[in-house]
């Protein structure tokens, strides 16, 4: 048990590392950054290029990651925080989650994907007391987080800059008012928590002796349940926070293995969430409204369109597009029309109801495997089985997240990530239902009446139609009495609550409406795959779908239909890399949220005045 106490402690330290820079930005730009696990995997294979294909020392090769990490938090800043540093700050965050992307699949491309063997710069098992074994690696980690955090501890205490970061965290405003250069603070802070991003990935990779570009979305947001447990602003609580989910992790792999680690760590940030939002030491969050109400992404008027012209263009593209259109079209059509209709339920609660959520890949997962189990192993009619699969991830999903409307702000979008890996997490180790890791084959093509939709142009159409009624469904949600106060809920929350409004209930009820359609994309997806496994669920399936959203414009149906046209339908016909292909969507969403906030199927709002 000492030795997993051990092992808790080592990877605390990279934790802690991480934490320290994702609370040290937070606190100078209240911006979760997303991006910092992206920096973290660069540190880690820059470090491998520098010392195995370079042959620099350990020593040497600290130092450059550490500066070059630092410059790419400069980077960072310069390009997806400063320019909307006047905006809410939900627009930063989505803007670091576009640069994340961008990050992690340049690295790809230039590096190449494929898990490497870190270089055995120092002894990594040459120690033991009693029944202990431990390297000088591990020695050399702890002594330098140490010596780090004191000289941070002391520069931020002491140092010019250093209580210029402390004032601008406290608050901006007051700090460029007393002559503070606020802007050249938070590039500051910026360039530390990267590079101290840059270092953590380096002793990663001494730890576990193997690194992966991917590996940095994992570990920024273990970093950020580290520094929620601590308390996001607080540095202190960060090293804490570090350590404590540290040991949280190998206590829980100890006892119930390595298969459960996602479950142990979002599983402590939901409960954390939940009971101390505001960490160890750190404050409760105290916000007036929530990301997306009354927010630039609202800035604009949807384009009308008629009940009559869109039923004229679905009975257009149902009949044309197959007939134009070959087999590898008409796969990559059906995949489009799967994400659209996940996408346009999304529009109740992004655009209706003002509040983003970025776990969807959970509710997609529970559709996709409830409609699955149900034709292969009881041979449920399909019908049946995708209303199962609709009801059930509805349900599921709202009684996990009933606990995280008392939230504010973007806390609730990052507990609805927590939700969606959790889930992910239980269907992966729930083996004797789902199969596990091995996932579940053979899944039946769609039959109803004694027709089978086996070929791609049935398949096509049939999705199409549950598209047509998804979309006709929430039309009619948004145009009646329910969307009217789903609306004032995300136009101005503050007055809906002080009009008798329950507005956390509304949106519940908004995210349960979602969860259904969610549920029901999942499902199509699996009956058109035939298989599928947890690792098809992932973060970058949610974070896709808020990109749909967001480029069509985040309250309009028709705007997610052309989203998911644009980021699913033309990579898969240029048939880009999927590293290119996720390169493109963080590329779209940062110059989205930059240039056109409002979505391509808005307008923008016309303000005029007589005299």
């Amino acid at each position: 048990m000492i030795d997993t106490l051990i092992a808790g402690l080592i990877h605390g330290n990279a934790y802690a590392l991480i934490a320290v820079g994702i609370t040290l930005i937070f606190g100078v730009t209240n911006v979760i950054n997303f991006a910092h696990g992206a920096v973290f995997a660069f540190g880690s294979i820059f470090a491998w290029w520098l010392i195995a294909e370079l042959g620099l020392s350990l020593w040497t090769t600290i130092v450059v990651v550490v500066a070059v990490s630092g410059l790419l938090g400069f980077v960072i800043n310069i390009v997806a925080v400063r320019p909307l540093s006047r905006g809410p700050a939900v627009a930063a965050l989505l803007a670091t989650v576009a640069a994340g992307m961008i990050i992690e699949n340049l690295v790809q491309m230039i590096f190449g994907p494929e898990t490497r063997p870190f270089p055995t710069v120092l002894p990594t098992n040459n120690w033991q007391i009693g029944g202990v074994r431990f390297g000088t690696s591990d020695v050399v980690m702890l002594a330098i987080t140490i010596v780090v955090m004191a000289a941070l501890a002391g520069f931020l205490k002491y140092g010019r800059y250093g209580l210029a970061i402390r004032a601008t965290a406290q608050d901006p405003d007051a700090a460029l008012q007393m002559g503070i250069p606020v802007p050249r603070v938070q590039n500051l802070a910026f360039i530390i928590a990267s590079g101290l991003g840059g270092l953590a990935g380096i002793f990663v990779g001494l730890y576990n002796s193997n690194i992966s570009p991917t590996s940095g979305t994992i570990a920024g947001m273990s970093g950020f349940v580290a520094a929620t447990i601590g308390g996001l602003g607080s540095i202190p609580g960060a090293v804490i926070g570090g350590f404590v989910l540290g040991i949280i992790e190998a206590v829980g792999i100890y006892q119930f293995g390595d298969g459960y680690r996602d479950l142990i760590t979002f599983g402590v940030l939901i409960a954390l969430l939940v009971l101390k939002p505001g960490g160890l030491l750190g404050r409760a969050p105290s916000i007036a409204s929530e990301p997306l109400t009354g927010t630039f992404l609202g800035a604009g008027r949807q384009i009308r369109v008629q009940w009559w012209q869109a039923a004229a263009v679905f009975v257009v593209v149902g009949l044309g597009v197959p007939l134009v259109s070959n087999s590898y079209g008409l796969v990559v059509g059906t995949q489009i029309i799967a994400y659209a209709i996940i996408a346009v339920s999304m529009t109740l609660v992004a655009g209706s109801a003002g509040q983003l959520t970025i776990g969807q890949a959970g509710p997609i997962a529970i559709g996709a495997y409830t409609s699955a189990i149900l034709t292969i192993s009881y041979e449920w009619p399909f019908l049946a089985a995708v209303a199962a699969a609709a009801l059930t991830a509805a349900i599921v999903s709202s009684v996990l997240a009933a606990p995280l409307w008392r939230l504010n702000g973007h806390y609730v979008a990052i507990a609805t990530l927590g939700i969606g890996v959790v889930t992910v997490g239980i269907i992966r180790n729930w083996e004797s239902v789902t199969r596990g890791s091995y996932g579940l084959f053979g899944i039946p093509a769609p039959r109803i009446f004694g027709y089978e939709f086996s070929t791609a142009a049935d398949l096509f159409r049939l999705d199409l139609v549950f598209l047509a009624v998804t979309v006709a469904v929430v039309v009619a949600i948004q145009r009646s009495h329910l969307g009217t106060v789903l609306r004032s809920v995300g136009s101005d929350e503050v007055a809906a609550r002080s009009s008798g409004v329950r507005v956390r209930d509304y949106k519940a009820l908004a995210f349960a409406i979602s969860a259904v359609f969610a549920g029901i994309g999942g499902a199509l997806l699996g009956h058109q795959y035939s298989y599928i496994d947890p690792t098809v669920f992932n973060l970058g399936l949610s974070l896709l779908v808020v990109t749909i959203i967001v480029l069509g414009g985040t309250g309009s149906p028709y705007g997610a239909i052309l989203g998911s046209v644009v980021l699913i339908g033309v990579p898969e016909l240029f048939r880009l890399a999927p590293e290119v292909r996720i390169l493109l969507y963080g590329v779209i969403l940062l110059l989205i949220i930059r240039f056109r906030p409002q979505g391509i199927w808005t307008r923008r709002d016309r303000v005029s005045a007589t005299v």
